[in-house]
């Protein structure tokens, strides 16, 4: 079928006016325009505002890390994904409190709602499953496996089709609702990452990715990690130009760099198309255009915002552009130029300290003082706490990017224990993979070769309020409970098998892997490194000795070993561990190898202490963590 006739299919889809939300968000607008509905993140809050009148209405109380919402209808029902507490949560706004609260899988992150409010669809990040919902009934009525790591989530205009994208990927999928069939597929390069988002346009058959792509080979300020915008055609394959195409920002802003491309809006009419970037405060407007090689065309510049946007979307009638300005905790309200603020409507007050707030300012900005280039920031390969999923081809050898979950308790830092405090990045924001001119005043000690680490001999802790604010944020990521776990405190019968395992003596895995964050790494000298057989490149310039990481959440963090050669769990006990060198597991049979994993898998699954005798100082002091659900 000919591009315009899969158009004029997708326009007559079109049974009401378009509405202001159909695609994942922080934030969305009631078909009416007259409220908002924002999720704020880090304070466990939604907030309802009065978008006619420009003012905060209520905030209430949902629990850990809300991640989507949506409006059921014009409300007052509004639907609420608690990423951390794996729930569902319904608000009535009118009432200003939580309605009802729905227990569902792990790590629910995207939702949507057909326009008649009789179904949600959700996406579930670790899972990589989408559930539906029946609105009226607060059930679960299906559920489907999509794909890995599953976040951004749009609903066709005909409601017959989901689209969903893959977080590590940026693989796009089609979703038959009805038969909850996987349709189709939109793959990208292998250099594609961290797709949280996508949007549709309103009456052409195209679909719009904002997202990052991570070059892996690179290591420099000009050439690891860039802003993207991927386009694809919606309609069948016919061979003659590409489905998904690659924009890079820099071919949209020429020397002008953004950083950390977030979310996409496009307005009600289909002219135009906004995406965030929250790296660099900014955002790019660009007009849509109906050809496969152009397709869309940047306008007006790259105007700033405020700090560190992460939720867009235009009221129903095209006038006006909301911005959720997550760390000054207000929604900017914008003219469809951005070049005048309308006004502004605070949502939230801070979580925690000025200076965790500082420090997360520092951790996912790309501009001076981190950046001079502005492409990368800490948050580009640490989303969230998060891991990239990426192995890098540094200059001292390949690395995985470790999550930052348990830090504060598992110094030394880097798989090489090259650094042993937060503070010491300050060589990394200098370096050629920042090039920023950092956060301490005074010089640093050359470092001329690998080993031994000149960070070791530089103490910069109490040097920079600045470095010490970053650390403080760094340091404050803390585990979730294991979905894989049976319950706080429980095992399945076979993650039970898998303990015995690990701790018995024949094994050897908890002789390195101990303690509460199940890591041996101590600040006392000389660290406990150790050569599990892994540093055999011919590119390795620091090993064969490594770092023990921590054992917490590595249901979710593969690629495993320090080089990523280990492709799952079972490759670490099996393939990747010929020699016995990481724990004596060639004498397992393949029962008690799976039991092993199952163990692992479910950590944690018990309380973890605030205080350890390796826990650093910068951190913000929590209570035991309270394991809510397995």
């Amino acid at each position: 079928m000919p591009r315009f006739l899969v158009a004029i299919v997708f326009l007559l889809a079109l049974t009401t006016t378009v509405r202001a939300g159909t695609s994942n968000s922080l934030l969305d607008v009631t078909p009416n325009g007259a409220r908002l509905i924002v999720a704020n993140t880090d304070s466990g809050t939604v907030t309802v505002v009065d978008a006619k009148g420009r003012k905060k209405v209520c905030e209430v109380s949902v629990g850990d890390h809300p991640e989507g919402v949506a409006w059921i209808g014009n409300g007052p029902l509004a639907v609420v994904t608690v990423w951390g507490d794996n729930k569902l949560v319904f608000l009535d706004a009118d009432a200003g409190k939580v309605a009802t609260t729905l227990t569902v899988d792990n790590e629910p992150y995207g939702v949507v709602v057909t326009k008649d409010g009789t179904r949600a669809y959700v996406t579930h990040d670790y899972p990589g499953t989408v559930a539906e919902v029946d609105v009226a009934s607060r059930k679960v009525v299906r559920s489907f496996k999509v794909g890995e790591c599953v976040r951004g989530i749009a609903l066709s205009p005909d409601e017959k089709t989901l689209y969903v994208t893959e977080f590590f990927t940026a693989k796009l999928i089609a979703l038959d609702c009805a038969s909850g069939k996987v349709v189709d597929s939109w793959v990208g390069q292998a250099t594609e990452n961290l797709a949280r988002n996508v949007v549709l346009h309103p009456t052409w058959p195209t679909a719009y990715l904002a997202h990052i792509r991570s070059r892996v080979t690179g290591f420099d300020a000009r050439g690891s990690i860039f802003s993207q915008l991927s386009i694809c055609d919606l309609g069948p394959d016919k061979g003659e130009t590409p489905r998904r195409r690659a924009h890079s920002a820099d071919t949209f802003n020429g020397v002008l760099v953004v950083s950390n491309a977030w979310e996409s809006a496009v307005s009600p009419d289909g002219t135009r198309l906004y995406t965030i970037y929250a790296g660099t405060d900014d955002l790019n407007i660009f007009r849509t255009v109906d050809d496969s090689y152009r397709d869309a065309e940047p306008v007006g510049g790259i105007p700033r915002v405020g700090k560190h946007p992460k939720a867009i979307r235009l009221s129903p009638d095209g006038t006006e552009v909301y911005v959720y300005n997550t760390l000054d905790f207000e929604i900017g309200i914008y003219d469809p130029t951005i070049r005048r603020k309308l006004g502004g409507v605070k949502v939230c007050d801070p979580p925690h300290t000025p200076e965790w707030v500082r420090g997360k300012e520092l951790f996912v900005s790309s501009r001076p003082p981190m950046g001079s280039i502005k492409w990368i920031s800490c948050s580009s390969c640490h989303p969230d706490g998060l891991t990239d999923g990426r192995v890098w081809q540094n200059p001292e050898g390949n690395r995985r990017t470790p999550h930052l979950f348990g830090l504060a308790h598992t110094h030394p830092l880097h798989w090489s224990a090259d650094r042993d405090e937060v503070q010491d990045f300050e060589y990394t924001i200098r370096g050629k993979l920042m090039r920023g001119r950092g956060l301490f005043d005074g010089s640093l000690k050359p470092r001329p070769n690998f080993l031994p680490a000149s960070e070791l001999d530089m103490d910069l802790a109490g040097k920079s309020p600045d470095l010490d604010a970053l650390a403080l944020y760094t340091n404050s990521f803390e585990p979730r409970p294991s979905p894989h776990a049976a319950g706080p405190g429980k095992l399945t019968a076979e993650a039970e098998r898998g303990r015995k395992l690990f701790f018995a003596d024949s094994t050897g895995c908890a002789k390195c892997h101990t303690g509460a964050y199940y890591t041996d790494s101590s600040l006392k000298k000389p660290f406990n490194l150790h050569d599990v057989g892994t540093g055999d490149d011919p590119r390795e310039k620091m090993g064969p000795k490594f770092d023990t990481p921590t054992l917490l959440a590595v249901y979710r963090n593969g690629p495993y070993l320090h080089d990523g050669r280990a492709k799952t769990l079972r490759d670490v006990l099996t393939t990747a561990n010929p020699a016995d060198k990481h724990g004596k597991t060639s004498v397992l049979s393949p029962a008690e190898v799976d039991d092993l994993v199952a163990f692992l898998k479910s950590l944690p699954y018990e309380p973890l202490p605030d205080e350890t005798p390796n826990t650093v100082p910068y951190r913000l002091k929590k209570k035991a963590t309270v394991l809510k659900g397995g």
